[in-house]
């Protein structure tokens, strides 16, 4: 069944308010975990599916390593500036088909086999964690206490934001979530939900709690040895950049935010945009021109559809 996100996730006025506009899969999977392990049971678990009941086996530990943390036996992967379409993909089957040359995919719920697959390919592929939330449906959910988990995410009852202050207390759960993308052959980590401060968490977050996180999370991927991307967080971009290898950025031309990445840009690091209601003739253009990797894709973030801004370096 497709997941639409309820009128108060993407009504103008709650995305004004919830900066980081993290409207992916994760927030509709709890909905669908019933009917997709029916249809697991039925089927088959198939190792290319990012709903492959892998989240267990990655928990215990017990999901198969690739032989390097980059998936390429090279340095740590770092991409350049590309108009290149990437792919993000949270939900159903990983379709390896599509001609993108770097992939997002949930990180619990892609088996490790299915990255090797993906790097036989030619891709790079980026592993998908939440950071800056809690979420009621992962296998390490009791790792975080009571006191750190805050207010509903607006509009997604299954989740709940983490007071970042004091994140030694979560640490742990953290680390593992990070050293599961590095054990299964990830190239890079994006940790969702790093801008928290600018949103009724229930905490009273400030900037400077939000780049000490952040900072934090950038340094826990570097040391696993992935490289790492700032998702959204416009405001702090220009601090941060010297922190991350790249950015993932949703909804950018929508709200007018784009212009905040360019110091990625400008330092020869990549940015991954994403649009879900602005179509492609009205931002590739732009794209194009800021030397951004950008695509159009719907909320649920399935394989498909899957529209590319086409460019070629």
């Amino acid at each position: 069944m497709l997941l639409k996100p309820p009128p108060t996730a993407i009504g103008p006025a709650s995305f004004a308010a919830m900066n980081s506009r993290s409207l992916s899969l994760k927030r509709f999977a709890v909905l669908a975990l019933s009917a997709s392990a029916l249809v697991l049971v039925a089927c088959g678990a198939d190792p290319g599916s990012s709903r492959a009941g892998s989240s267990s086996a990655a928990a215990a530990g017990t999901e198969p390593s690739t032989s390097a943390a980059t998936g390429s036996g090279g340095g740590m992967w770092k991409p350049k500036p590309t108009t290149r379409p990437w792919q993000f993909q949270l939900q159903g089957r990983i379709d390896m088909s599509i001609k993108a040359p770097v992939y997002e995919v949930d990180g619990f719920d892609v088996s490790a086999n299915t990255v090797r697959k993906l790097h036989q390919k030619g891709r790079k592929v980026i592993c998908y964690i939440d950071a800056g939330s809690w979420e009621q449906y992962r296998p390490d959910k009791d790792q975080f206490p009571k006191s750190v988990i805050g207010r509903k995410y607006e509009g997604y009852p299954n989740e709940r934001w983490l007071d970042i202050r004091k994140y030694r207390k979560f640490a742990k759960p953290l680390k593992n979530r990070i050293r599961m993308c590095a054990r299964k052959g990830f190239d890079g980590l994006e940790p969702d939900n790093l801008a928290g401060y600018q949103n009724r968490t229930g905490f009273p977050l400030t900037a400077k709690d939000q780049l000490r996180f952040n900072r934090w999370i950038a340094r826990q991927a570097h040391k696993a040895g992935l490289s790492v991307a700032l998702k959204n967080d416009p405001s702090q971009a220009r601090q941060l950049v010297r922190n991350f290898d790249y950015a993932v950025v949703e909804q950018c031309f929508q709200y007018n935010e784009c212009g905040r990445f360019k110091p990625f840009i400008r330092a020869g690091k990549a940015v991954f945009s994403v649009e879900y209601e602005t179509p492609n003739p009205k931002f590739c253009g732009k794209a194009k021109k800021l030397r951004f990797s950008a695509i159009g894709k719907e909320y649920d973030l399935f394989a498909n559809p899957w529209r590319p801004c086409h460019g070629t370096g």
